[in-house]
């Protein structure tokens, strides 16, 4: 049986109390996130997410989608059409979106809140109205009013989905390599023809219509990446009214069959003169998809936490009920036969690394969502450029880094359910099979590192990344003189100062040689992220001691989390010398071998 119970009580922790969310009340949409609301909005949240989504999580991934040849559509799971129709009747798909097209205008910060419970009970599930809302952004931004018109309203209601299609058999990071044509028809609209991979929910049973956002080349355009275009094509043609048409030429040819998120269909689509329109201009295509695929990139950061967070919670009652072996300090169940494992320090440390990971990351993720959300609604012109380069900078890292760590963490998971964790009769090897997605797709996570060193500390002349040692500095400054922060604070400072070398270090020698910023790029992602996760368990510390000084609240509770940030310190945070180390090593070890002697 598989456990799973939203953490409300840390969202509302974070939320009220690290990130002191009622100070932004006069930015649009916070005001209706006052705290009953948010409190209200959580519960029924993790209501839809114990009661409807986890009981179809296992069922789904054995059932898995099936696909029907003759008719080209796809089967989802038992249970999965019925559950999107709560989930959509719910309100669920409109919570962030834009009023003017039906939706709700929440932030995008409580959006992701909601998104990880959800994530957490049922990935696959959740990857359906995920990619959704990451086609409503694109076409939001960047499509024209008729467009908006057409698509938004019913993709904020949840009628419709959305997808993204860009990989091709030939080219997936290299998309410069696509061979998918649109050509003018004369009428404004264009012909697309090609084949698109791995398009997660292309075919499916949940919704009447499907919005496919597809990358294509319009013939005489430039050659490579820069000659790509974004086209809306719908499943449908949609009449003047908003009515739907005939069926278009784009159609699914086939599932995956996969290791993992098997109740999502991941789809070969078709596209055979299939009618489309131009999104934004063109051969601009990526600046447009990019928009969906940087949200897209945070959701998977996200999912890494979400499928942390339930094999964690799954491991910590196994861990507390398997009797197995007697304490080494002495019998701590005498009543019976055996100590519950949970007693065993190694036991205590696999938990222990996956609760700190859990924990900071989730505060860290909201800090950064909040960006997002001041990005776009914040009067302050230099606010909005600082947290649109915060964005940008840790988006790769927090992908990368939250997947890697997801997957890790439900391998340790398993590791504490032993022999039963190999078992289909548990739910722990779903877990590992699920997570290791997430380190793949969406751009995998070498790419991820690329991102950071080659394009991202170097924009705007390194702007943003100087932005952020500018924040981590006054971090430190400010918690000078407080004794009870000094061990955080000294530990930032390391960490601060490892980074700071880690940058010196690609700035003289990456240009000399490319191969040393490629071989750097990892190590570098995770010193970055090492670094914002100290920064974010020493303001967690802070804010646990301040509650517990002012006698708010359940003391245990924040007592816990003070003991989690000094875990934190002591077990994570000392890895960021080991990274500069590595990257100091340069491309030499790592270039060393011939092809050949591989």
């Amino acid at each position: 049986m598989t456990t799973y119970r939203a953490p409300v009580e840390d969202y509302a922790f974070v939320l009220n109390d690290y990130l002191a969310l009622p100070q932004y009340g006069n930015l649009p949409g916070f005001a209706d996130a006052a705290p009953d609301t948010v409190e209200a909005i959580l519960g029924e949240a993790a209501k839809l997410a114990e009661e409807v989504l986890l009981p179809l999580n296992q069922s789904g991934d054995r059932e898995g989608c099936i696909y029907n040849a003759a008719a080209k559509s796809v089967t989802t799971p038992t249970g999965f059409k019925a559950a999107y129709k709560t989930f959509a009747e719910g309100g669920w798909t409109a919570m962030t979106g834009d009023p003017d097209y039906g939706g709700q205008g929440l932030p995008a910060l409580l959006g992701s809140m909601v998104s990880e419970i959800f994530c957490a009970a049922n990935w696959s599930f959740a990857m359906y109205p995920g990619l959704s809302h990451g086609a409503y952004s694109a076409l939001h931004t960047h499509g024209t009013p008729e467009q908006k018109r057409t698509y938004l309203p019913k993709l904020v209601s949840g009628e419709w989905a959305g997808t993204m299609n860009l990989t091709e058999p030939q080219c997936g990071t290299d998309l410069g390599l696509m061979r998918t044509k649109a050509e003018p028809k004369g009428d404004g609209s264009y012909a697309i023809t090609g084949t698109k991979i791995w398009i997660s929910g292309g075919e499916q049973d949940l919704t009447a219509n499907t919005v496919h956002l597809v990358l294509a080349k319009i013939p005489g355009g430039p050659d490579g990446i820069k000659g790509v275009s974004l086209f809306v094509v719908p499943k449908f043609l949609v009449g003047a009214d908003g009515s739907l048409g005939p069926r278009n030429k784009a159609f699914c040819g086939g599932l995956d069959h996969k290791m993992g998120i098997n109740g999502n269909a991941t789809c070969v689509m078709n596209y055979d003169g299939a009618t489309g329109w131009l999104v934004g201009e063109a051969h601009k295509g990526m600046r447009a998809m990019f928009t969906m695929m940087n949200e897209a990139r945070l959701g998977v950061a996200l999912q890494g936490l979400a499928i942390s967070e339930i094999a964690y919670q799954n491991a910590r009652e196994f861990a507390k009920n398997r009797l197995q072996g007697r304490s080494i300090t002495g019998v701590k169940n005498p009543n019976g036969p055996a100590d519950p494992i949970i007693v065993h320090p190694d036991v205590r440390r696999m938990l222990m690394d996956v609760k700190c990971f859990n924990e900071g990351a989730r505060a860290l993720l909201l800090w950064t969502a909040l960006r997002g959300d001041l990005e776009t609604k914040s009067p302050d012109e230099k606010v909005r450029e600082t947290s649109a380069d915060t964005m940008a900078l840790l988006t790769p890292v927090l992908k990368a880094y939250f997947t890697d760590q997801g997957f890790a963490n439900a391998v340790k998971c398993q590791q504490v359910f032993g022999g039963s964790g190999f078992t289909k009769e548990y739910p722990a090897e779903q877990f590992v099979r699920d997570a290791r997605i997430g380190m793949i797709y969406e751009g995998a996570n070498g790419i991820q590192a690329l991102d950071l060193v080659g394009r991202k500390l170097a924009a705007n002349n390194g702007r943003a990344v100087f932005a952020f040692f500018g924040e981590i500095d006054k971090t430190i400054a400010d918690s000078k003189g407080n004794a009870f922060l000094a061990p955080w604070t000294e530990g930032l400072a390391r960490a601060r100062k490892d980074l700071g070398e880690a940058t010196d270090w690609l700035m003289t020698n990456a240009l000399s040689d490319f191969d040393n910023a490629g071989a750097a790029s990892y190590d570098y992602l995770y010193l970055m992220a090492l670094t914002a996760l100290a920064a974010t368990w020493m303001g967690i510390a802070q804010t646990a001691k301040a509650k517990l000084d002012r006698g708010e609240g359940d003391k245990a509770f924040y007592e816990t989390k003070i003991a989690t940030a000094r875990y934190f310190l002591a077990r994570a945070l000392p890895d960021t010398s080991a990274h500069l180390v590595k990257i100091k090593s340069g491309a030499a070890p790592v270039m060393a071998l011939t092809a050949e002697q591989f």
